[in-house]
């Protein structure tokens, strides 16, 4: 529920089917909470200061005067429940008239020992010959998510303290103090957002890699070149958490944005020098080292320019101000600092990389065409 009101930043709500349980456990996990280093400016939008009077019936000298449970509440409700009796018509307009109790007897509890409730016997006995009030503490309000109860506590972070650091506390705080499995518990708004991202982030990341592989791989007609290409990305990854790290920031849904980014920016590298030399190799008859390195040499001016209009564009983010600028700062951060160091690894990386796979795949085209020939030719079909 990302539109979920509160006095701080990070929500966490309990819900449960008993209020007084769900209240008396809220007490105790807050109290733990509190003393976290993790936590501050803690909060809870409960309201249990209010003031309830109780109307206590004893049911024995009910019975005795005649005097039955729905008798009570027929007579309560039509001194305070607004009861419409009759609708009165005119020519223009209609009229309700509602029944209700004096405004004196509303104000002071007291006076209902004046309002007479009547028996099955045919007469009238005073609430007060058979009932009495108690008066006892209850909330305001009780706030509900879905059909149940639900208390909303709601936190802010101190400085160097992440968002799943603190989540991570929060869990194992609620199951230190052993909370009964009636009570159920969930991050709420960004917390929440946060949580799910990580849960989706791998399945994110492999549906993005798995995609590419196949791109690239009906492109260059090949299952071998397209993991060389795909070799550049834990460079980027690496640089984006160095940086995210040496800058202070943290890993959020942002910062994670920036590295899945990173996947269709930082193979651009490998892209032209890996297209050229396929090109080199198929037409020019050249073999893989010669390729490959004539394609380091042609194409390292197009890969130095489109890395720094990358890393430019970038620089904005990471380094500006203003309202919104720790909601940016983090991708900024991370397209840069990927950009860094995969530039300064994949210039030399990329053409090892090729090379090998480019040798280890005619080894295995020599298997394959030495298994076939000990298998024998074609047998040959005599004519009629």
């Amino acid at each position: 529920m990302e539109d979920r009101v509160s006095r701080t930043q990070y929500q966490y709500t309990l819900e449960g089917p008993d209020l007084e349980e769900l209240h008396a456990w809220t007490a105790k996990f807050m109290d733990k909470l509190k003393a976290l280093p993790q936590l501050r400016d803690l909060a809870t939008d409960e309201q249990p200061g209010g003031l309830q009077a109780s109307l206590v019936i004893d049911r024995r000298t009910a019975s005795r005067l005649g005097i039955t449970p729905q008798a009570v509440d027929n007579t309560l409700y039509d001194a305070f429940g607004q009861r419409q009796i009759l609708a009165l018509f005119t020519q223009l307009n209609q009229y309700h008239l509602v029944l209700e109790a004096l405004p004196e007897f509303q104000k002071n509890p007291a006076k209902l020992q004046d309002i007479y409730v009547p028996a099955t016997s045919g007469g009238a006995a005073p609430l007060s010959v058979f009932s009495h009030f108690e008066m006892k503490t209850a909330p305001l309000s009780v706030n509900h998510q879905g059909q149940f109860p639900c208390v909303t506590l709601s936190y802010n972070l101190p400085a160097g303290t992440s968002l799943g650091e603190a989540a991570a506390v929060i869990e194992r705080t609620r199951q230190q103090i052993h909370m009964p499995l009636s009570i159920q518990t969930s991050f709420q708004g960004t917390a929440k957002s946060f949580q799910a991202s990580l849960t989706n982030e791998p399945l994110l990341i492999l549906a993005a890699i798995v995609t590419v592989y196949l791109v690239l791989g009906i492109l260059y007609e090949s299952y071998i070149h397209p993991v060389t290409i795909l070799s550049t990305l834990p460079s980027a990854g690496v640089g984006a958490l160095l940086a995210l790290l040496i800058c202070g920031s943290e890993l959020s849904v942002v910062a994670i944005i920036g590295i899945i980014l990173l996947i269709g920016i930082v193979q651009k590298n490998a892209i032209m020098m890996i297209d050229f030399a396929l090109d080199a190799q198929r037409k020019e008859r050249k073999s893989s080292t010669e390729a490959i390195y004539q394609a380091c040499l042609l194409r390292l001016r197009p890969i130095l320019m489109t890395t720094m209009t990358a890393l430019l564009g970038g620089l904005p983010l990471a380094l500006g101000g203003g309202v919104g600028a720790e909601l940016r700062r983090p991708l900024g951060i991370a397209i840069v600092g990927g950009l860094l160091l995969s530039q300064l690894l994949t210039l030399y990386t990329t053409p090892v990389i090729y090379i090998f796979f480019d040798r280890l795949g005619a080894k295995l085209s020599a298997r394959a065409s030495a298994r076939d020939d000990a298998g024998g030719g074609p047998v040959p079909v005599k004519q009629p």
